[in-house]
């Protein structure tokens, strides 16, 4: 059934879809921030190097980036209910075989596949509530309970991460996975109505494999400092470039970019998440490689950070709402910066008052910066163009989650001679630790340049130009009005 066809459900009806949407959600966030948790166990029991903990993170948020817009609109044209039950079927399949796997090798090759159904997940639950919410501001309030739980996640997740590699082990991160896939998928059988777009976007599957071989080439020359990799992904980069714009519907509709808050958008969402994913897995393999922290107690240690995103993901949306973006990006790339210069410059991870100092004043950054990125993305876009915008975003995060995990791990590897032992890890992590501190001045630079009078007026500009360019819907004849 189409929008335009769909009666509005009942309120508790509603409810209901919103939350098993978020159930959704809920587990493709906390598999991987439980899992940063288990790294040195992984380290340990697979003989895992810091080049091999980076795959395992990457190969998923790297699947994950690279199909999150051909998933979204695969949901468009087949329903979404349809996508959305696929990939809760294939992420419960494998999280089981992530499991089972036996060596490293297999690990990363699971958390692919458990990546290709996370795809399928958050961009069709976003659709989905979207169209449930058919008021605005109910959808309001509902795409905010959806990206409280990004901050539910962050503070949940090292908590039980570190209670189950403790209590059971590693691969007890992947069961939690399996009842929660297994109920929403049933509830979603029975309560979650299908739906299509009036018009779905053309596939573009030229534009889906530039993508995913300039993600993959550019992640592995980083990981495994390949140059012919790097060339790979420049090559990828350029035939997108070149070949986009042909196309009457694209994949990446270059155009965006001609809108300063977009094109911020993108960019302060890669660097945000470049700093929490460099930030996380720096501090992760120091707590316990170094400390020799229990997983559980380095779960709570981080708990300060987690919080502080959780209290304050919700205050930058009401404050994004009333004052607009800027306010609360500059402030968030303020905190961000301000929290890892303690450890780049002032070793903060060796004294614990001004470790957990840190760790609050980078989680307040970090939950400010959310909200005031998809604002910004879709800032003067034209209604019809909202989504794909959002969608833009999103992949963004994944891509700066990829990235700063590949940036902060090879950086580390080559000061620790490689990454087999943590032997001076404080020193090799100090670089580490500029590079997550450049991605906050970024994300405060950003912020300045984009939101302002200039900024809007190219928004403005942008909307005004797709909105022209816009095919029309094919009219109706009298006897389609008719039926």
């Amino acid at each position: 059934m189409s929008e335009a066809t769909r009666s509005p459900l009942p309120r508790r009806r509603q409810l209901l879809v919103l939350a098993i949407c978020c159930m959704s959600l809920l587990i493709v966030s906390l598999d991987n921030t439980a899992l940063n948790v288990a790294l040195p166990s992984l380290r340990r029991e697979l003989g895992a190097s810091v080049s091999g903990l980076q795959w395992t993170i990457d190969s998923y948020t790297l699947v994950i980036a690279s199909l999150l817009m051909l998933s979204g609109s695969t949901a468009d044209r087949l329903g979404r209910r349809k996508v959305f039950t696929t990939g809760l079927v294939v992420f419960a399949l494998g999280s089981l075989l992530c499991s089972l796997a036996p060596n490293l090798e297999t690990l990363i090759a699971f958390r692919a596949l458990q990546a290709v159904g996370g795809s399928m997940l958050n961009p069709v639950a976003m659709s989905i509530i979207t169209n449930t919410f058919t008021e605005p501001a109910a959808r309001a309030r509902a795409i905010g309970v959806w990206g409280g739980v990004v901050g539910v996640s962050m503070a949940a997740g090292p908590l039980v991460g570190g209670a189950l590699v403790e209590s059971v082990g590693w691969r007890a991160i992947f069961w939690v996975n399996l009842p929660v896939a297994v109920t929403a998928l049933i509830l979603t059988l029975r309560y979650v109505p299908e739906s299509r777009a009036p018009r779905p976007r053309r596939p573009d599957p030229v534009g889906q494999l530039l993508v995913a071989a300039f993600l993959g080439s550019l992640t592995y020359a980083i990981i495994e400092t390949d140059p012919l990799f790097a060339g790979i992904s420049a090559a990828a980069l350029i035939g997108l470039l070149l070949y986009e714009p042909r196309r009457r519907e694209p994949l990446i509709d270059l155009r965006f970019f001609h809108s300063a808050p977009f094109s911020g958008a993108t960019v302060i969402a890669v660097c945000a998440f470049a700093a929490l994913g460099g930030f996380l897995f720096l501090n992760t393999l120091y707590l316990q490689g170094v400390r020799g922290l229990s997983p559980l107690h380095a779960g709570l240690f981080t708990l300060p950070m987690a919080g502080m995103t959780l209290v304050f993901a919700p205050l930058s949306g009401r404050l994004t709402g009333a004052r607009g973006p800027r306010l609360p990006l500059l402030l968030a790339g303020t905190a961000m910066s301000a929290g890892a210069l303690l450890f780049a410059a002032f070793g903060a991870e060796t004294r614990n008052p001004l470790l957990f100092t840190g760790y609050v004043v980078f989680g307040i950054g970090f939950g400010l910066v959310n909200a005031p990125i998809t604002d910004t993305a879709v800032a003067g876009m034209p209604r019809a163009q909202a989504g794909v915008a959002a969608a833009v975003a999103s992949t963004s995060r994944q891509v700066g989650t990829t990235l700063g995990v590949a940036v902060v791990g090879a950086v580390l590897a080559a000061g620790a001679g490689g990454g087999r032992s943590l032997d001076g890890f404080e020193a090799a992590a100090r670089p580490g630790y500029w590079v997550v501190t450049a991605c906050g001045l970024a994300v405060l630079g950003m912020g300045a340049l984009t939101t302002g009078k200039w900024g809007r007026g190219t928004a403005e500009r942008t909307a005004r130009r797709l909105a022209e360019e816009e095919p029309q819907p094919p009219a109706r004849t009298a006897r389609a009005g008719k039926a």
